[in-house]
């Protein structure tokens, strides 16, 4: 299983002992001719494409990102997306790490 995708966004402590997350940055993710292409359709969901493609449903983060998906794990039927190649999620996670770094 992938490291949460909060694995390095800080953690703020309030004075009444509340936690919260800070934000979260995350890299662009440019699309790329080696990249998968699919065309989704009623059932599709951002985390079941992150297993099937790459293992982990932690991982749909990085499928929502590369498409500019914010706010659902459903997407629309007959939206075209961009699936990165399962070689660049080393390199997208360091970068993801890299820009939360305190």
């Amino acid at each position: 299983m992938a490291k949460s995708r909060y694995i390095n966004t800080s953690v703020v402590l309030t004075d009444e002992n509340k936690r919260y997350y800070t934000t979260t940055f995350y890299p662009e993710i440019a699309k790329l001719d080696t990249d998968t292409y699919i065309m989704t359709h009623a059932q599709t969901r951002l985390d079941i494409l992150a297993k099937d493609y790459y293992g982990d449903v932690g991982l749909y983060w990085i499928i929502a990102v590369c498409n500019a998906i914010e706010g659902s794990i459903f997407i629309e039927p007959g939206t075209q997306l961009c699936i990165p190649n399962k070689f660049r999620i080393p390199d997208i996670l360091s970068a993801t790490e890299i820009l939360n770094r305190t």
